[in-house]
């Protein structure tokens, strides 16, 4: 018997009270029937890779975790939706996924069902594709088990069940597997469907169910001012950051100095009267001992308990439906009355579902609802008869936008009900997207025509497909997002037209990383290091061999317009971005303006994420709204008074940056080119430039290391500097009782007053960090003398002591503070803004010039004029777990937390702070490419504004909002009307002076023209009279430095105008055809 099956075998007999002859003879026929794709060891039980999910337990934590990497889930029906599920499942991680399915693929599964084939048709669905769903994550065990072998004891063997394919279970199947489930605490059920452009979701948590955390968010937090002996007790807060926790909140205290009663209180106060930047509490503190400083109130996340009705009372009694659209108020009862419809029509009729387009079978359908059903169940008031004809003519259909939608939706619930993890659906969720059918639904135009597109087809019909199938698609980005879509659109039948017709282009100028593997789906470890697009396009093919796809490798940016030219632009149909970055979005953003072309937009955040249309001529574009930036730590914060560990962490990335990257760069500009950088240094000596010779002084003669002893010497000097000499500096010029100039204690909150950290051989955080900076500084100089090998470096313990060896030998010089040393305590000042490095007394251009001297004889001396010379820049790379990159930045932040009394961090939280990392999952990720898929039948359709849809949605608490787009703002001025998307465009290459009398002719007078940030003219500036008469094209180029590509037609000028009457007007883009 397999490792697999004895497993299960084996928690039959736990769950089994009775072990009578019947019950062994169940467990072998269990036995019998499971078929293991993989047999998996637990040698290594709940171990996180932390490397493979980082960007997981970036919204899960690893308490979460570790209790998904225990769970067991049971998924039956491996239709489109059931494999959306299982995937999403499968990528989280969890222990054993379990197929069920007695059905045999058909050519209609292959429009949702991305790992199915042609040559999978006439087998069963669930072994057709558990092999190819094993790929995506080696460590969970996937089996197979046919859904007539699915007994109690199998049932109560898993953690979840979920239903994905009604066609599999009738009503009755499903209350009784949830009765069954009910019996047990700890056990869930989910029960999900797709009909067409309908879904809807079930969720059953029994009868008590512990939500752990609601939302996912870090506990709020505020540092304290002054606290009053009062009741209620006032708090006062530091005016750095407004208070954000709410009436009612419970919050403990910590470092509270007088009060100390105050810390004590571990189960929290109850606070209330919340304002701008205090708050009361609920609490008599008038005879606890008086407030002397400091203190941080941190909000308490309490649990939530919940109760769930079984799947068979809330049929009858649904409670409140969660609401997606503000549009729909009243459409959840319609959809909730529809599936129960489609139940009695389905025992009427053999199991059967109306036919597509059939306006006999919508007439029965609506009349059923009203005459049986509805008189049964009382779901609605009245029956919305048009909208359940539509669900009749199209109940058949199976499409993958709305199985990646509902798979994403899924995957987050029984994620939630292994962990405890954020607030469960309770309990229904209905969904529609009938904006996105056709305008009719013909029966002619819906009949199946035995393709792979059949389950679209029995949706949207025929004359839809055709369209689908010639579109020309621009996909920009491969990765998470990228990797849904691609898998979308192939299903689709996008861009695979015979004959080569319609094209699919798909750039991404990144390669795999094991940390991508989590929830980019299309990718695979024997992946790692190859590019994205490629892998994604060869993965798509496998998907549907008819995809014609073009994989680029090329960032989307003013950088590759030759590549994306005028000629490629023009010929879209439609953009679809998959980025994640705010610049590369604005830049694709102003391509699709000027072109006129439709852009689908989306991005996630952990459990969050946004969609946007962005439709020619109907929406506003996505740059017309910008969230506001990030607010960012002052300078001296991170100098000198960092207060929380971001900072700490910010810290140790830019020294990190400096140390590694920056400064060795300007090293090896100087190298390369020594004349010419002297020459302009000389010629351009202000404080920026003698910084840069600075940094290359202390790369090339300061610090410059030969053997691997002076690497682990300066390693322990640079620990000394930062941790030791500079706090004593600090403390030294701020003592802990100073004042500042209006009398005020200078250490106040958020201040923290730091003590040195002494070096200890004994500490292991001190010799990691040693060891990590030694190394970097090794690799960065080419040091090979005294380099411990590869295998010595891997052995923690064996290299640890060699760097103990090696620091020991280090003289680290006795600090003496010093007077009159200036330390920045200005919250406005910027990096640069007034650094003379203690020597305020000393010209620039004299110092510039002695480090030259200095640096001119180091390169001919002791680099023995070498010209080939060059430091290894190192450039900051998270996601290597052996390069020592993150150990030397968490090692950097955890000193100088211990400096300021500060909590340090592990490893990884210092990777997702510094790193950067955006929390992603992949059912986040699935929910946003089906939203935005759904949205792309509407830009085929030329859906009118009112159609469309742009959703923000939050799987955690779960949260659906959805709205119509904003439309574009419109000008008007005498005769013509304009928008963001118009342009006046010119067809001849005019001089200054026609373009002039262009806008004389509008009644319009031009005052000024620019070219990005080069100014062409300007009538306040007499001597750009003398470019009156000088083609624009010319001007464009030389002022603005620039050549235009071969390629290139056209250039694009701002003009700022103003009326006959002297009031500026905003006028649109001229554009200037000049070839």
């Amino acid at each position: 018997m397999t490792g697999g099956a004895k497993r299960e075998a084996e928690s039959l007999n736990d769950s089994s009270k009775n072990h009578d002859d019947d019950a062994l003879k169940k467990k072998k026929k269990v036995e019998e029937n499971i078929v293991v794709v993989t047999t998996m060891s637990n040698t290594n039980e709940n171990k996180i890779d932390e490397d493979l999910h980082s960007r997981q337990l970036a919204v899960y934590g690893r308490e979460s975790f570790r209790k998904l990497v225990g769970a067991k889930v049971l998924i039956s029906g491996l239709n489109g939706l059931g494999a959306e599920v299982a995937k999403n499942v499968i990528l989280a991680g969890v222990k054993k996924v379990t197929l069920s399915d007695d059905c045999d693929a058909t050519m209609s599964d292959l429009a949702s069902q991305f790992y199915l084939t042609e040559e999978d048709c006439g087998k069963n669905r669930a072994e057709s594709c558990a092999a190819k769903l094993q790929e995506l994550n080696p460590a969970v065990e996937v089996v197979t088990v046919m859904t007539k072998d699915v007994t109690e004891d199998v049932l109560l063997a898993h953690d979840v069940v979920v239903v994905c394919d009604s066609s599999l279970h009738s009503q009755q199947d499903c209350e009784k597997w949830d009765e069954i489930l009910r019996k047990e605490k700890g056990k869930a059920f989910i029960k999900g469907d797709t009909k067409g452009v309908f879904g809807s979701v079930f969720c059953d948590f029994g009868d008590s169910f512990t939500v752990v955390d609601q939302d996912g968010e870090e506990p709020k937090t505020c540092i304290i001012a002054s606290i009053s002996n009062e009741h209620p007790a006032l708090v006062t807060c530091t005016d750095d950051e407004r208070v954000e926790l709410e009436e009612g909140d419970l919050v403990t205290f910590s470092e509270v100095k007088g009060m100390n009663e105050l810390n004590s209180i571990k189960e929290g106060v109850k606070i209330k009267s919340v304002k701008k930047h205090g708050f009361e509490l609920d609490i008599d503190a008038s005879k606890f001992s008086q407030y002397v400083g400091g203190g941080i109130a941190t909000q308490v996340k309490l649990p939530k308990e919940m109760k769930f009705k079984s799947f068979a009372d809330s049929l009858k009694e649904p409670g409140e439906f969660l609401l997606s659209d503000f549009a729909k108020m009243e459409r959840s009862p319609q959809i909730h009355l529809m599936f129960l419809t489609l139940e009695a029509w389905k025992s009427k009729n053999g199991g059967q579902l109306p036919q597509p387009g059939s306006d006999a079978d919508a007439a029965v359908f609506v009349a059923l609802a009203k005459d049986e059903v509805n008189a049964q169940y009382k779901s609605v008031e009245e029956v919305d008869e048009k909208l359940f004809a539509t669900f009749a003519k199209t109940c058949r259909g199976d499409i993958s936008p709305m199985a990646a939608m509902f798979g994403g939706i899924i995957g987050q619930e029984i994620v939630k009900a292994c962990t405890g993890k954020f607030t469960p659906l309770n309990q229904f969720f209905y969904f529609d997207s009938c904006e996105s059918l056709p305008e009719k639904l013909e029966e002619a135009d819906l009949k199946p025509t035995g393709s792979r597109y059949d389950g679209q087809i029995q949706c949207f019909g025929q004359a839809t497909q055709a369209i689908m199938e010639k579109q020309n698609v621009f996909l920009v980005g491969a990765g998470a997002l990228g990797c849904e879509f691609i898998k979308n659109l192939a299903l689709m039948g996008v861009s695979c037209g015979a004959s080569g017709e319609g094209k699919l282009t798909i750039t991404d100028d990144d390669i795999i990383e094991k940390s991508n593997l989590s929830r980019q789906f299309l990718f695979r470890d024997w992946d790692i290091k190859q590019p994205k697009s490629t892998c994604a396009t060869n993965a798509a093919k496998k998907i549907n061999s008819k995809l014609n796809v073009t994989a680029l490798q090329n960032r989307v940016s003013p950088d590759t317009e030759e590549v994306f030219d005028d000629e490629f632009w023009g010929g879209l149909d439609v953009v679809v971005n998959a980025l994640d970055n705010v610049n590369a979005r604005l830049y694709v953003d102003s391509r699709c303006v000027y072109f006129e072309k439709p852009l689908l937009e989306s991005g996630t955040l952990g459990t969050k994420c946004n969609t946007q249309m962005v439709v020619p001529h109907l929406t506003e574009n996505y740059g017309a709204s910008r969230d506001p930036p990030e607010k960012s730590a002052p300078m001296c914060t991170l100098h000198s008074f960092p207060h929380n560990i971001d900072h700490c962490l910010t810290w140790a990335r830019s020294e990190f940056e400096g140390l590694f990257e920056k400064s060795p760069a300007e090293a090896n500009a100087y190298l390369s080119k020594p004349d010419e950088y002297e020459s302009n240094a000389r010629a351009n000596a202000d404080a920026s430039m003698r910084e840069n010779v600075e940094k290359i002084s202390q790369c090339l003669i300061h610090t410059r290391c030969a053997t691997f002893q002076e690497c682990i010497n300066w390693a322990r000097l640079r620990f000394q500097e930062y941790f030791h000499d500079r706090v004593a500096q600090l403390t030294f010029t701020f003592p802990e009782d100073a004042v500042t100039s209006t009398g005020n204690a200078f250490w106040s909150a958020p201040k923290r007053f730091p003590k040195p950290v002494i070096f200890s051989e004994k500490d292991d955080g001190h010799v990691n960090l040693l060891k990590a900076m030694a190394i970097l500084k090794a690799e960065l100089h080419g040091v090979t003398v005294g380099v411990p090998s590869a295998e010595v470096r891997g052995d923690e313990k064996a290299m640890n002591k060699i760097v103990v060896e090696m620091a020991a030998k280090v003289e680290v010089p006795v600090f003496v503070p010093k007077d009159g040393v200036k330390i920045e305590t200005d919250p406005t000042k910027k990096e640069g803004d007034n650094d003379d490095n203690g020597m305020g007394g000393v010209e620039d251009d004299q110092i510039i010039d002695d480090l030259l001297t200095q640096l001119n004889n180091v390169r001919t001396s002791d680099l023995k004029g070498d010209a080939e010379y060059r430091l290894s820049v190192i450039e900051f790379e998270k996601d290597d777990d052996t390069n020592f990159h993150m150990e030397c930045i968490a090692g950097l932040s955890n000193m100088r937390a211990r400096n300021y009394d500060i909590a340090e961090v592990d490893k990884l939280q210092a990777k997702l702070i510094a790193g950067r990392i955006i929390p992603a999952i992949a059912t986040t990720t699935a929910m946003a490419t089906g939203l935005v898929c759904l949205e792309l039948y509407k830009v085929i359709h030329k859906a009118p504004l009112e159609s469309f849809r742009n959703t923000f949605a939050n799987l955690a608490l779960p949260l659906f909002a959805m709205a119509e787009p904003i439309a574009p703002k419109f000008q008007t001025y005498k005769d013509e009307k304009w928008s963001l998307w118009s342009r006046w465009i010119i067809e001849k290459d005019y001089t200054v002076r026609e373009l002039l009398k262009y806008f004389e002719d509008k009644e319009l007078e031009c005052y000024s023209v620019s070219y990005g940030p080069a100014l062409i003219y300007n009538a306040m500036f007499p001597r750009h009279k003398e470019r009156m008469d000088q083609k624009l094209s010319e001007l464009v180029q030389t002022v603005g430095k620039i050549t235009f590509p071969a390629k290139r037609k056209h250039f694009d000028l701002i003009a700022a105008t103003e009326t006959t009457e002297g009031e500026d007007i905003d006028v649109p883009l001229i554009s200037i055809v000049f070839r």
